[in-house]
């Protein structure tokens, strides 16, 4: 008899059933009750089982013939065995280069820890500062716009939120492009994944940014190309260093580099422009936190100098709204355009449209850049409350950098070797404190007696939890002594 609850439904007969038969509890061809049998063991009428019957018959479960009981169908029953076994073989799946080069080095995902007291993960922002309120009545108003037909789009994204775009850019960042120009992504990692299909061959050259941003280096190394790692000082990319160097693009973030926090000057952004000239390279600017400035107004980037054709600027605004959003944009040298159009075509035909014409309301109504003032003074408070922690607990044990820009600082704990790096690491998750090591972003091995240093973003904390997540790190320090 099945066991199921009083007066079941069709469905639930069916689902029943079909689990028994998959089980073997009939066997591989046995007889199911009649549904008259049936139907009075459970209470339900016979009309309620010959639905389910009819269901599990026109699946293929069972076989049925008039005046004989349902029986189960041999093939069904072989089949779903052969499936489970095929589950647990050893069989080696077969894949592209590119899933062989993406398996022997992937990126990876870590869930965020719940329940820390304060957790210093770069990337994440506070719940409490993103624009409700604004957001919902532009997504509404969105939403409610009458449309004449439901059709795909422009994929380089709406005209309407491109040219807000230009205008913002110009405003605020003193790019000058034409709206066609403009393609509208999914995220900065959607952009970084188009250009490295487009630009790249395996056995093709990158410049990185040693240490740097890990997800960049993975989308490019997985075409097959091979990374260049150029040092880091406390200027950015040592451009001095790409004399001689050919590689078909460079990847940097010149205007507050990450994770180290320098600000490249005007000499280099030339040596590095020329250096692209010469090589017939493209750069690709990560433009990623750029409203947040500490100390002056946001640094023009590359594609506002002249001499930038061969620049392709890549925003978002991951670090202003929202990262769940999924909303970026690469301005890029005009003869690419038809080419980037063609490649977000195939990958996914746009963006979403209504989030891209709430995103358009916020640039034109000046909300947008309303809010990016409010945050801008929010996290400028989050940093000075985190620097000054650190420097009551530490003292002249920590230095700290990247304090011009940004979401986080590296803080390098002087007298704590990096050999001692997972203790530590351990040691204040055992006290509820979340810190990431800047080590992880390196591609060249770091010596062992250099000191550890940790990228501690603030962004998502408030001043409360900054002064206690640096107070348990304190004696997460000193318990390794």
């Amino acid at each position: 008899m099945i066991q199921m609850k009083p007066n079941p439904g069709a469905r639930q007969i069916y689902e029943a059933l079909r689990n028994q038969i998959l089980a073997r509890v009939y066997g591989i061809d046995g007889l199911l009750p009649s549904s008259r049998a049936l139907a009075g063991e459970m209470g339900v009428a016979r009309s309620t089982v010959t639905v389910a019957y009819e269901q599990l018959a026109a699946e293929g479960f069972i076989e049925t013939r008039h005046g004989a009981r349902p029986r189960v169908a041999r093939a069904v029953v072989e089949r779903g065995r052969a499936r489970a076994s095929s589950r647990t073989s050893a069989r080696k799946v077969r894949l592209s280069a590119f899933g062989e080069r993406l398996l022997q080095d992937p990126p990876r995902w870590t869930e965020p820890p719940h329940g820390l007291i304060a957790n210093f993960r770069y990337g994440e922002l506070s719940a409490s500062d993103f624009p409700v309120l604004a957001w919902k009545k532009a997504l509404i108003a969105a939403m409610a716009r009458r449309l004449e037909r439901l059709a795909y789009d422009d994929p380089c994204g709406s005209l309407r939120l491109r040219t807000a775009l230009q205008g913002y850019l110009w405003r605020s960042r003193s790019v000058r492009c034409d709206v066609d120009q403009i393609v509208v992504v999914n995220g900065s990692q959607q952009g970084l994944d188009i250009c490295a299909r487009l630009l790249l061959d395996a056995g093709d050259r990158f410049v990185m940014e040693d240490p740097g941003y890990q997800m960049a280096r993975h989308t490019f190394a997985a075409t097959g190309a091979e990374t260049v790692p150029i040092p880091v000082d406390a200027d950015g990319l040592e451009t001095a260093r790409l004399d001689g160097v050919e590689a078909r693009l460079a990847y940097v973030t010149p205007s507050h580099q990450y994770p180290l926090g320098g600000v490249m000057p005007i000499g280099r952004r030339h040596q590095l422009l020329a250096w692209a000239r010469k090589a017939d390279a493209y750069v690709i600017e990560d433009d990623y936190d750029s409203e947040y400035r500490y100390d002056t107004k946001p640094i023009p980037p590359l594609h506002a100098l002249e001499g930038s054709d061969n620049v392709i600027y890549l925003g978002t605004v991951s670090k202003t709204l929202s990262p769940t959003l999924r909303i970026g944009y690469l301005v890029m040298p005009a003869g690419l355009r038809p080419l980037f159009a063609a490649a977000k075509q195939i990958m996914d035909r746009h963006t979403p449209l209504t989030e891209q014409d709430a995103l358009a309301a916020l640039l034109e109504s000046g909300a947008y850049d309303s809010h990016i003032r409010r945050v801008r003074r929010r996290n400028a408070e989050r940093q000075q409350a985190l620097v000054d922690a650190l420097h009551r607990r530490f003292d002249d044990r920590v230095r700290i950098e990247g304090t011009a820009a940004g979401l986080h600082v590296v803080a390098w704990f002087d007298g704590v070797p990096q050999k001692s790096e997972d203790a530590l690491v351990k040691a204040a998750r055992a006290k509820g404190v979340g810190i990431y090591p800047v080590s992880v972003l390196f591609v060249g091995v770091r010596r062992s007696r250099e000191p550890v240093g940790l990228i501690m973003g603030y962004s998502a904390l408030e001043t409360a939890q900054i002064e206690r997540g640096c107070k348990l790190l304190a004696q997460a320090v000193d318990e390794l002594d």
